[in-house]
């Protein structure tokens, strides 16, 4: 597996022109598991967010699942019998499955099948990502900070 995305950022010059800032492929790839690679395209530390340019590559931070009062932008591809991985998030996650298929696992025999074009509104649930296929899916998330108590709706 290799994920290679192009990845382009934008944002002003001293003038106020819009510029690109970043125009790069396969940056800040990372592997947490077997059979499992993610690149983590941006994030931030804040919400609502500032905009005002300083040079960091934001996609660069080291981060763990979320970000406490941010964001993540990131795409995974979860290959064949990749290794599980039971977690929650703290966060809201916007997920669409750009290609291939898997099964979304939420305990208790509750597992969701997801295929090309589906999206996903998870609520910081437990939960684990089976792909139970011959191909790799590939799968975009945002991750936002959320507030209030995970374990109640």
């Amino acid at each position: 597996m290799s994920l290679n995305i192009r990845r382009v950022v934008t944002g002003h010059d001293a003038n106020g022109k819009p510029v690109v800032l970043i125009d790069d492929r396969g940056e800040h790839s990372a592997s947490w598991r077997p059979q499992m690679e993610q690149q983590q395209l941006w994030t931030t530390t804040d919400l609502p967010v500032a905009l005002q340019e300083d040079g960091e590559d934001k996609g660069a931070r080291q981060v763990g699942t979320t970000i406490d009062g941010g964001s993540i932008f990131k795409v995974v591809e979860f290959g064949p019998g990749v290794a599980p991985r039971i977690h929650r998030t703290d966060s809201i996650d916007y997920g669409v499955v750009l290609s291939g298929e898997i099964d979304m696992d939420l305990g208790d025999d509750t597992v969701v099948h997801l295929t090309a074009g589906d999206v996903l509104v998870q609520r910081a649930t437990i939960h684990n990502w089976i792909n139970r296929g011959t191909e790799p899916c590939r799968m975009a998330f945002v991750l936002i900070s959320a507030l209030g108590d995970t374990a109640v709706g």
